[in-house]
């Protein structure tokens, strides 16, 4: 069993059922708030290196939907910055394990540390997404 660092928006539904997934695996898990994480560049970076700004900007971030970002019209090097100023833009969860920075949950190399856990429940989509972002969604954690 492996120990996981794994940033989450407190409160966001998929980012309940993730953790239940790692947990029901076995796996301990130290959850931490992505929003106020002290985060710096290079931090950052260990998660984002590679990937297109499409890929590492959270599309349902309150400015992303108002339209105030559009991510096809920053560079990597501004995302990075906005991401760092305000964490909110940070697409989650980010995830530390084993040695690994990895941002997302479909991301190939966590397979491995989902258990019994067979896929099918899409724990990725926000199920808010029609009427409120997880990121706008205010319940108690489910």
């Amino acid at each position: 069993m492996a120990d996981i660092v794994f940033y989450e928006k407190p409160g966001c539904i998929n980012g309940e059922k993730q953790k239940n997934i790692l947990a029901a695996a076995g796996h301990y898990l130290r959850c931490i708030n992505i929003l106020t994480y002290d985060w710096s560049r290079q931090k950052l970076l260990s998660f984002v290196s590679g990937k297109p700004v499409q890929e590492i900007i959270n599309h349902t971030a309150p400015a992303v939907k108002k339209g105030e970002i559009v991510p096809t019209h920053l560079t990597f090097d501004e995302a990075m910055d906005l991401m760092v100023k305000d964490p909110i833009l940070i697409k989650r969860p980010l995830i530390e394990v084993d040695g690994q920075t990895i941002q997302g949950f479909t991301d190939p190399r966590l397979t491995q540390y989902f258990g019994d856990w067979d896929g099918t429940e899409d724990v990725v989509t926000c199920p808010n997404l029609k009427t409120l972002s997880c990121d706008e969604h205010k319940g108690e954690n489910r």
